[in-house]
């Protein structure tokens, strides 16, 4: 155990497919449970409670208010409820786990974390950007819009999830294991600021000095660090169970490097794993990958 962190930790579990809009997803909570996850926290030492899981609902439609977004209205009724559950946890001093379920539940959870750290560090390990808005996602999937709406930007019902007032500042937001961007993505991301280390930097510089400098800036001059990680930032060879798999991502020891480093660093306050999708995984690979990468966030070492 880390004991830095705190000891106590609630599980969330939230099995939405609807931001991602494929089908697999919503089982990936409870693939990460059957891979163990509260025994192998259990035996780093945690106390772990399971609270269960936000079940969302599959409506007929997917498009409301004309808006071009999928399933505007249980998105945000699903991240509503999250936002309010973690804050609730964190309230009672405990730290929140959120299992997924697509990136789009990270607009609830960063919403939650931030009623109680007002000034908050995020690590984003994501292969994609998840910064498109409604006029630049050539989709409508919202799983690709969280980090805008953590900024204030998008649709007015996600951006006030938790509150219009209570957003990221985006110079102490970092991503890391980029590779796929959308035009629009680009532009604000480089109009933001955000930090971008993406698997060219992470080639040329090592996972170890990505994560040093990455650790630096997410943690001066704020309370406490998100980590949120999409499975997908692996390479498929090591995360096959994934939506929208993209080659030439993490390998299996830089990403638990990053967590080790992270580990160490003592800043983690929350975190959420996501876009574990058990249709498209092999003998629940992903899962089992994922349950292992929290260990090493966690404080578990081989020696």
């Amino acid at each position: 155990m880390n004991p830095t962190i705190n000891n106590l930790i609630s599980i969330i579990g939230v099995p939405l497919d609807l931001g991602a809009d494929r089908r697999g997803v919503d089982m990936g909570p409870s693939a990460i449970r059957y891979a163990k996850v509260r025994e192998k926290l259990q035996e780093l030492g945690y106390d772990i409670d399971d609270r269960g899981d936000i079940l969302p609902n599959r409506p007929d439609s997917c498009y409301v208010d004309g808006s071009k977004l999928k399933y505007l209205d249980e998105i945000e009724r699903v991240n509503t409820e999250l936002c309010q559950r973690v804050a609730e946890e964190m309230r009672k001093g405990r730290f929140p786990l959120v299992l997924g379920g697509d990136h789009s539940i990270a607009i609830g959870t960063m919403s939650g974390v931030l009623q109680h750290k007002k000034k908050l560090g995020v690590l984003w390990f994501d292969a994609h950007g998840d910064i498109n808005t409604a006029e630049t996602s050539p989709t409508g999937n919202i799983h690709g819009m969280p980090v805008a709406v953590s900024f204030g930007l998008g649709h007015e019902r996600l951006t006030g999830v938790g509150g219009q007032d209570v957003k990221l500042d985006p110079h102490k937001f970092v991503m890391i294991g980029v590779r796929d961007l959308d035009r629009g993505e680009k532009v604000l991301l480089r109009e933001l600021g955000v930090t971008v280390y993406t698997m060219h930097e992470v080639d040329i510089l090592g996972m170890a000095k990505v994560m040093e400098e990455a650790i630096r800036i997410v943690s001066t001059g704020t309370e406490g660090v998100h980590v949120s990680f999409d499975m997908d930032v692996m390479d498929p060879i090591y995360a096959p169970g994934v939506g929208t798999p993209v080659l030439g991502g993490l390998t299996y020891r830089e990403s638990h490097l990053a967590m080790e480093l992270l580990s160490s660093a003592n800043i983690v306050t929350s975190a959420e794993f996501v876009e574990v999708n058990t249709v498209l995984d092999n003998r629940n690979q992903t899962a089992k990958v994922a349950v292992a990468l929290m260990g090493s966030l966690l404080g578990e070492r081989v020696l």
